[in-house]
């Protein structure tokens, strides 16, 4: 079993080979379920030229603002801006190229991507830009755009909990975008909250299993909160 052993102990170990104009999948929403290790040390590589495949990215000082901070990123597919101004600012001038995509539709060219299925129709955004230069189809009736599935170089991802093995447990809305990128990358890396030995996770509670994942690094996680919303004292 010493063999199945995907634990390294570096941050260096977990991204080696990552290198200039390969394409990164990043889990998380916003702020919520990110490999916030993982993308520190992507900014201290200096890695450039890479297509972040990503819901959004975060804020302009934490997440993959971090990247963008330093031109890392050449070109963003996201399904939104989100709260970046640096995004924002490098999208319309045109430094950042930027693939916008119906999220749902994100989704699931990402989960088709993980599961070996090349394309696939959808009715999202027929008759608007996002179909524009794409295959068309009427089906039973309705309009569909055909949608290409998305794979990457290097899936980084962040679990709740992780054996030694690879099996992932994801937690509540931390889960959001990583279980299916975890199957979407040719090297996988998961970040974990906790690492446990085999036979620790209830096989009926696995929602990734070990066989997508490559490496698995312990996490130290700030888990700061995008916009935190209080009630006023009395």
């Amino acid at each position: 079993m010493a063999g199945l052993n995907k634990v390294v102990s570096s941050y260096e170990e977990a991204l080696k080979g990552l290198s200039n104009d390969m394409t990164i999948m990043v889990g998380g929403f916003g702020l919520c379920g990110i490999p916030e290790g993982l993308i520190n040390q992507m900014v201290n590589m200096g890695v450039k030229g890479l297509t972040a495949i990503s819901n959004n990215a975060g804020v302009d000082d934490f997440g993959l603002g971090l990247l963008l901070k330093h031109h890392q990123i050449a070109t963003m597919i996201a399904s939104y801006v989100g709260e970046n101004a640096t995004f924002e600012q490098q999208m319309l001038s045109g430094e950042l190229n930027v693939i916008l995509t119906p999220q749902g539709t994100l989704a699931e060219k990402i989960r088709a991507g993980g599961a070996g299925i090349p394309a696939f129709f959808t009715a999202t955004g027929y008759g608007t830009p996002i179909a524009d230069g794409k295959e068309t189809r009427e089906i039973k009736g309705r309009h569909y755009v055909l949608e290409e599935s998305l794979s990457a170089d290097f899936a980084l991802v962040r679990a709740w909990k992780a054996d030694t093995m690879g099996n992932l447990v994801f937690r509540k809305t931390a889960a959001n975008f990583n279980p299916m990128m975890a199957t979407a990358g040719k090297i996988t890396v998961v970040e974990a909250e906790f690492i446990v030995e085999p036979g620790e996770l209830d096989p009926d509670h696995i929602h990734t299993p070990g066989i997508y994942v490559n490496r698995v690094i312990q996490g130290s996680f700030e888990k700061r909160i995008e916009q935190r919303t209080v009630k006023a004292a009395k």
